[in-house]
């Protein structure tokens, strides 16, 4: 399956609705996303994953990386998602530590 990326702006946030696998293969795909809007001003992003089929640990890579990016701007990196099998990648990896999680997009866009 291919990645899918598409952003909007919501209020002060960008989304980033991200789906299908993020693996070895798309995930360069999404770090270039995630850079270009960095690049763009965008500093307060959501990553709503709640269209994501796969994700392994290059994926993860990929999101620890846009969050140190938008730390360096004294942004915020959110995610999105409510399958539990990507969220018990977060959890055996303490990710869920790092990484404010929602369940759904409303709830992360009033998280501020």
């Amino acid at each position: 399956m291919e990645l899918s990326l598409d952003h909007r702006k919501e209020g002060d946030r960008t989304v980033l609705e991200v789906g299908g696998e993020v693996d070895v293969y798309t995930a360069p795909k999404l770090r270039e996303k995630l850079v270009e809007l960095v690049g763009e001003g965008h500093h307060q992003i959501v990553v709503d994953m709640t269209k994501v089929e796969f994700l392994d640990s290059t994926g993860l890579g990929v999101l620890v990386g846009g969050l140190k990016r938008v730390r360096s701007h004294d942004g915020t990196l959110v995610l999105v998602c409510n399958q539990e099998r990507i969220l018990k990648i977060f959890r055996i990896t303490g990710l869920t530590k790092v990484f404010p999680i929602h369940d759904s997009l409303d709830e992360a866009l009033a998280d501020s």
